[in-house]
């Protein structure tokens, strides 16, 4: 299947800076007929915004507003921000709901982002519509997380001799879009102490209190293939019995990537009137 294109787009590329200090790369997407609630997206660890492209194409056709972003410490936001805690990245979502007057917005967010996601529905209930987890949920704490992280990391054969070599190896073309061209190869654009981190909260902290608050309509996706914990879906209903559960065949950890039509199917069959 063929990603849809709009025929008349209208999209916005520009940067904020939040309180902090932190400048937070982002693309407005409107649609010629804006005609139902606006998206904005949140990419996981290590990722960056362009990985929701074919994501993003779909829901334009279908007249929402789409809004990306690159996180703090990822993409073209400030690579090496003043602090990268859980707290730091709900704020940056809420002022791009407030800056761009999103609200009340459907949050569509995977693996990390989808846990910032998660805590913004849980404070900010007024600013959101929907809540749409791509594999991720409040489960924790796991202590061997930011070890793993960093062996993940230091496992990149870099410097990547080609492009072609670094998609063959992280296993999809937009993982490679990031990365920067020196005099011998191609090296990731972000800090790696920055991406590590980042999930130092998630170690030491698990997050069922702020998921048993959500009230607005969610959305659970998972990957047939996934890497959330085997027992997190099953716990998740329990605190919230009215979630909405889909598992995506021939999917990973990246459904947005490996299966961007199904996950949209999905999406649309969900959505609140």
């Amino acid at each position: 299947m063929q990603t849809p294109h709009p025929k008349t787009v209208r999209t916005t590329s520009t940067t904020l800076t939040t309180p902090d200090g932190t400048r937070i790369a982002h693309h407005d997407h409107r649609p010629e007929r804006e005609s139902a609630t606006p998206f904005l997206l949140l990419h996981g660890l290590a990722g960056h915004q362009g990985e929701w492209d074919a994501v993003v194409a779909r829901l334009l056709s279908d007249g929402h507003r789409v809004v990306t972003y690159d996180a703090r410490g990822h993409g073209a936001s400030t690579r090496t921000p003043a602090t990268t805690t859980r707290a730091a990245h709900v704020q940056d979502a809420v002022t791009l709901i407030g800056e761009l007057a999103l609200a009340p917005v459907t949050l569509l967010g995977q693996s990390l982002g989808g846990h910032t996601a998660m805590l913004l529905a849980a404070a900010h209930p007024h600013l959101v519509k929907a809540l749409i987890l791509v594999e991720a949920g409040p489960a924790g704490p796991n202590p061997e997380l930011p070890a793993q992280i960093a062996t993940w990391l230091d496992g990149w054969p870099t410097p990547f001799e080609s492009l072609e070599a670094a998609e063959a190896f992280l296993g999809h073309e937009a993982w490679t879009r990031t990365l920067e061209q020196r005099e011998d190869g191609w090296y990731p654009s972000f800090d790696r102490t920055t991406i590590i981190d980042s999930v130092a909260e998630l170690a030491t902290t698990a997050y069922w209190e702020e998921w048993s608050r959500i009230t607005c309509p969610t959305l659970l996706i998972q990957g047939e293939r996934g890497t959330m914990r085997p027992d997190e879906p099953a716990r998740m209903l329990t605190h919230r019995p009215a979630i909405h559960l889909t598992r995506i065949p021939d999917a990973a950890h990246d459904v947005h990537l490996d299966q961007p039509a199904r996950l949209h199917e999905a999406i649309a069959a969900f959505l609140p009137v």
